[in-house]
């Protein structure tokens, strides 16, 4: 099975390319995905969904020269969606709000953008040693306590602090460049 990014962002840079079949095919894929982005941030208000979607094709439409090949493609295209919502919503004059009982329709099974950022959050991970990486994982994305990461991992409360210290200081370092 092709991974969603890869094949969208073969899509792009073939239509980027010319090829016309590639851009109608990506324009028809992110149709499909963009209509549940917008759908499940817009209760109570699922008619304007069509009018976003159709604005969100259009950019990325007009703005695909300002695409960088090098970068992940949906993380462009759901940026432009992200920002066509927030255009809607100012011009809306309000705030969206979704009773409490509700809630769980904003969170998505699995979408490509939730894919995209599992894949970072996996690159960026890697450049830490296995030990480190599995404490990082319990304490910060699992919702383990510091005494119950420790225990799972091998270290002491003490140690694991420290551990997870250093290595949210590494990962910092590596994600966010230099000033100097």
């Amino acid at each position: 099975m092709v991974d969603k990014e890869t094949e969208l962002k073969r899509l792009m840079l073939r239509g980027l390319d010319g090829d016309a079949v590639a851009w109608r095919a990506l324009l028809t894929e992110m149709r499909g995905l963009l209509t549940p982005f917008f759908k499940r941030r817009l209760i109570g208000c699922e008619a304007d969904t069509e009018d976003l979607v159709q604005d969100s094709l259009i950019a990325i439409h007009a703005k695909r020269a300002t695409y960088d090949r090098s970068l992940p493609f949906t993380a462009w295209a759901y940026a432009i969606a992200r920002y066509k919502l927030i255009d809607h919503f100012r011009r809306q004059g309000r705030r969206q709000t979704v009773p409490l009982e509700e809630a769980s329709v904003l969170l998505a099974e699995h979408t490509v953008e939730e894919g995209v950022v599992r894949g970072d959050l996996k690159r960026v991970l890697s450049i830490l040693p296995l030990r480190q990486r599995r404490l990082i994982e319990d304490v910060r994305i699992s919702g383990y306590s510091l005494a119950e990461a420790a225990a799972r991992n091998g270290f002491s409360e003490g140690a694991a602090k420290v551990s997870v210290h250093r290595s949210m200081k590494t990962l910092t370092a590596s994600v966010i460049p230099d000033e100097d």
